[in-house]
């Protein structure tokens, strides 16, 4: 099985060679000469930079929150959740990741400027299923954390 980070360096590679091909046709649309044909290659260029800027975002929010595991693995602190209870797929069944969720978000209100509960609260968000959560609490983490 690949991991997080090997699937997240694959697509990226995949999407780079998809932008220069991209980019490609954008530059034989600028050929063309035609004021529709520009218009519609400075478009389809615009398409690869965000698309890039989106990626480039994306890899240093995972390198930043693999360093705050990191660190918060040193420390000791990593959540542990190999004791609750899961559904055949691997998910921790509902119940259980509710409970664990309320335990991490009373850390957060006890503590609100430790980014390590704010992390752990993070955890717990994705345990739910909760991404854009997740990601919104974890880069509260990572602020926090400096």
């Amino acid at each position: 099985m690949m991991s997080a980070r090997s699937v997240a360096l694959l697509v990226t590679v995949v999407l780079v060679v998809y932008f220069v091909m991209l980019a490609g046709r954008a530059v034989a649309l600028f050929r063309t000469g035609d004021p529709v044909g520009i218009a519609l290659g400075a478009a389809v260029l615009a398409l690869p930079l965000i698309g890039m800027w989106i990626a480039v975002a994306n890899l240093r929010f995972g390198m930043r929150t693999e360093r705050l595991a990191r660190r918060l693995a040193e420390e000791g602190g990593l959540p542990d959740t190999a004791h609750l209870p899961r559904l055949p797929s691997g998910r921790v069944e509902r119940d259980a990741a509710d409970a664990w969720f309320a335990e991490r978000r009373a850390e957060v209100e006890r503590a609100p400027e430790d980014w390590r509960c704010w992390f752990r609260l993070a955890e717990a968000y994705d345990m739910a299923g909760d991404r854009r959560r997740a990601r919104e609490t974890m880069r509260r983490a990572l602020e926090l954390a400096g």
